[in-house]
């Protein structure tokens, strides 16, 4: 895998509208993982894809009528058969954390990559996610120095009490052993 001007090469780019600009000289500093299935539960199509384009159907499922009019992104998805797909440049601040604090610095979108595996956070993720997890935070790692690695997060680590993803399924020790491998030639 390679980055190149922000945007990871193998990846099928679906821009989003849903981001703007970093703080001033802010570089990424921060991995949030969390996880997302539309409608809720349900795996595969394209709603997420809508979802992060404000192209949701509101008509195509009752739940959809909640949440049409969120403007929300990430900067990357991993489907469960695990393509992925980049919405927003990594230099750019993406509308993934919401309300959010790492330590004593809020407002995480400013200095974070936001990263969503197709799933819930009451069901196991697929392998092939864990693979392209870690491989894509190996790229990010190389391309953005201040990027510690132990700088990786869930979602609900970040905004607790209002969010819960990626979940007690997600397996933090497998993707710690993955990071660690070398890359497959």
């Amino acid at each position: 895998m390679t980055i190149e001007n922000h945007w990871l090469r193998e990846a099928r780019h679906v821009a989003s509208p849903n981001f703007n600009e970093r703080p001033p000289g802010q570089q990424p500093e921060l991995i949030v993982v969390h996880c997302i299935s539309l409608p809720p539960g349900q795996f595969g199509g394209c709603d997420i894809e809508q979802f992060f384009q404000n192209k949701l159907d509101p008509q195509a499922h009752p739940y959809f009528a909640t949440i049409c009019d969120l403007q929300v992104s990430s900067h990357l998805l991993i489907t469960r058969a695990g393509e992925i797909i980049q919405f927003v440049g990594f230099d750019k601040r993406a509308w993934h954390a919401g309300d959010s604090c790492y330590g004593e610095r809020s407002n995480c979108n400013d200095f974070s990559i936001g990263i969503e595996l197709e799933g819930t956070d009451d069901s196991s993720f697929e392998p092939i996610q864990y693979e392209r997890l870690s491989a894509s935070i190996k790229q990010i790692w190389q391309a953005y120095p201040k990027l510690s690695p132990q700088a990786i997060t869930a979602h609900s680590d970040i905004a607790p009490g209002r969010k819960t993803d990626p979940g007690p399924f997600f397996d933090w020790a497998l993707l710690q052993q993955l990071l660690v491998q070398p890359n497959a030639s």
